[in-house]
């Protein structure tokens, strides 16, 4: 799909009704998309669909649990039912749960599973399939930077994403008799979303956005560049890129220097109560696109994440290369 606009295409986004689910469909909208919005919570899915209308873009909205294969097969149908086709399947809904592996309930870690790696098969299933009938299709699947480079404390989530990219390639394997079927997989780095307001914790202390951390907005911009021109994967945010980068120049250091800084990163030093948060019932705030993490003391932490993420791997990379040239000497 290379058009200059999206006028009469047909988007599903799922996860719709907060962060880059809502700056999404923003863009689709802007674009003059059909845009089919999926989410558990009525209320702020009804926001967003006003928005979007606001925008140009033609809205239908479809409650729905991801975990429930029934409920993702039900936006597939309503889709087809009042579009007749589906253009772009963005698999975008997603929970977290943070605290020590031994500390994380099991349901809890089972649900992020069931969200972040059930939903996403059932939404390919639906997808894929509509995709073949017609010939063609792009599916989006969000996979974060932690499903390439992992973090702390997040052992559930980053099983989950590492599961995602690897779903993805072989979905890609797959289609390679489809020329006009692409499968795309997009790795943002921190993202200012109210993903962590929403985030299960057991750790005990106050969960942030470790800096820098981006707008959904860019994510947004990716998503609709990928519908133009498929790739199959794609890192969003300068942080992520090196992180990346280093991990695969310098894997071992780069495991001891991203763990230190995730650990200092995303957990204050304030303490925090015991919650699953939004694993299990949808939580009932009034967050929209954005979490309030670009601004106010989260940022104090930037220079030492910056010179962890950047310095540190840098040197390390020096290091291991100056003592690969005495071996040779």
């Amino acid at each position: 799909m290379h058009a200059e606009n999206f006028t009469g295409k047909v988007v599903v986004i799922t996860g719709a009704s907060s962060g880059i689910g809502r700056a999404t469909a923003h863009a689709f909208a802007r674009e003059g998309a059909n845009v089919v919005l999926a989410a558990r919570r009525e209320a702020l899915l009804q926001e967003a669909a006003e928005e979007c209308r606001a925008l140009g873009g033609t809205v239908l909205t479809v409650v729905a649990d991801v975990t429930r294969e029934e409920d993702v097969e039900r936006v597939a149908a309503e889709t087809l039912a009042r579009f007749g086709r589906i253009d772009v399947w963005f698999n975008n809904a997603g929970v977290g749960v943070f605290g020590r592996f031994e500390d994380v309930p099991s349901d809890a870690w089972r649900r992020v599973i069931e969200t972040n790696v059930f939903g996403y098969m059932y939404g390919a299933k639906a997808a894929m399939r509509q995709f073949r009938t017609q010939g063609h299709g792009v599916l989006i699947q969000n996979a974060s930077i932690v499903g390439r480079v992992a973090k702390p404390d997040s052992t559930a989530y980053a099983t989950s994403k590492f599961a995602v990219r690897g779903f993805s390639e072989a979905l890609r394997q797959e289609v390679l008799d489809q020329r006009n079927i692409h499968v795309c997989t997009i790795l943002p780095s921190v993202i200012d979303t109210p993903f962590f307001h929403h985030a299960a914790n057991y750790s005990h202390l106050r969960v942030r956005a470790a800096p820098p951390v981006y707008t959904p907005e860019k994510v947004a911009e990716t998503v609709v560049g990928l519908v133009r021109r498929p790739q199959a994967e794609v890192v969003i945010g300068g942080a992520g890129k090196l992180a990346s980068l280093f991990k695969g120049l310098i894997p071992g250091p780069m495991t001891r220097i991203t763990g230190r800084a995730f650990n200092y990163g995303f957990l204050a030093r304030e303490p925090s109560a015991v919650t699953s948060g939004a694993l299990f019932e949808p939580m009932q705030d009034r967050w929209g696109t954005r979490g309030g993490w670009r601004k106010g003391p989260n940022n104090g932490g930037m220079p030492l994440l910056a010179m962890a993420l950047v310095g540190l791997p840098l040197a390390a990379f020096a290091y291991t290369r100056w003592r690969q040239q005495r071996a040779r000497g």
